[in-house]
């Protein structure tokens, strides 16, 4: 009977390890479906679209977009959660999948233990922009102002809780200023207000954005990444301007469902770099105005880890209460 128990072990041993990379070598079998948290149309959606068709290229499947927007990401991310770990089913969301743990009073998967990130994609900086009727025209000035009169100016958000809220409330903790926050239901009337001066000031995405700036219809102030933009090259980051170290990017990455096998994750985040690298991908992003990334899964889960640490000290500083 040990002989036996032995053996079976021994057998089971040898499946584990020479079983998963014929899974990967064979992967995929059927066509991949890539889960979108917001609706067609948006930045996330077209670049799942561009990205998938290359894969669909590469991988000899097709590969099809679904859009499940709802709920902050949760409905998207929990569709994923619960599918086959397979590596047929792909998430592709933005940060706020790391922010929702700390914003949300449950959720229906647990971010950390049913999900496994598999690469970014694409990462970009935010800027810190600043309506013309405004007369600051540096992050000292903002500074300078917010302080002179706390409570007086005010900044637009299109949501409690998503990235660029919890970076200007990072920014204000950081500066130790007062800006009142005033949520707006999207990018195109935060844009308008902004531009009529009803707010000062937003941090916005820098793709949406370059338009206005390039127009002389917004200023821009900061970059809150580390490094500054390429899209605009003179424009300051937050660390140059007197906040040392401070670094707020959005990216957009790959998650599949936890249990998905080693080398199939391994595969999906090299055929991504692959499909990244290629340069008609590469031109097709140029306008998205991000860097394409492409990194490992433990790269990739190593920073995951850190962003969900980060953002629940900013809600809790924020005093965001728990939706």
């Amino acid at each position: 009977m040990i002989r036996l128990r032995g053996f079976l072990s021994l057998v089971l041993t040898a499946f584990v390890l020479f079983a998963s990379p014929v899974l990967a070598q064979d992967y995929p079998v059927r066509p991949i479906r890539i889960v979108v948290p917001f609706a067609a149309g948006g930045a996330v959606d077209s670049l799942a679209r561009i990205v998938g068709n290359k894969l669909s290229e590469q991988l000899g499947q097709p590969v099809l977009v679904e859009n499940k927007a709802g709920a902050g990401g949760n409905i998207a991310a929990d569709t994923v959660a619960k599918a086959a770990p397979d590596g047929h089913t792909i998430l592709l969301t933005t940060n706020g999948l790391a922010i929702s743990p700390a914003l949300y009073r449950s959720l229906p998967y647990d971010t950390e233990k049913d999900l496994l990130p598999v690469t970014i994609l694409i990462a970009s900086p935010m800027v810190l922009v600043a309506t013309p009727k405004f007369a600051a025209t540096s992050l000292k000035d903002v500074i300078a102002a917010a302080k002179a009169e706390p409570g007086k100016l005010s900044y637009g958000s299109t949501g409690i809780g998503n990235p660029l809220h919890l970076t200007m409330e990072l920014l204000k903790t950081e500066a130790g200023i007062d800006i009142v926050n005033v949520p707006y239901r999207g990018d195109a009337p935060l844009s308008t207000a902004l531009i009529a001066g009803d707010v000062q000031l937003a941090v916005v995405p820098i793709a949406t954005a370059r338009a206005n700036i390039e127009a002389n219809v917004l200023r821009a102030i900061a970059i809150t990444s580390l490094k500054r933009s390429a899209s605009v090259p003179n424009v300051p980051t937050v660390a140059e301007q007197g906040i040392a170290g401070f670094d707020m990017s959005s990216w957009q990455g790959f998650f599949v469902p936890a249990g998905t096998p080693r080398p199939i994750v391994e595969r999906i985040a090299s055929e991504t770099r692959k499909a990244l690298e290629s340069p008609d991908v590469k031109a097709r992003l140029a306008g998205f105005a991000a860097e394409a990334v492409g990194n490992s899964p433990d790269e990739f889960a190593k920073s995951f880890k850190e962003d969900l640490a980060r953002y629940a000290k900013i809600v809790q500083a924020a005093k965001i209460p728990l939706q």
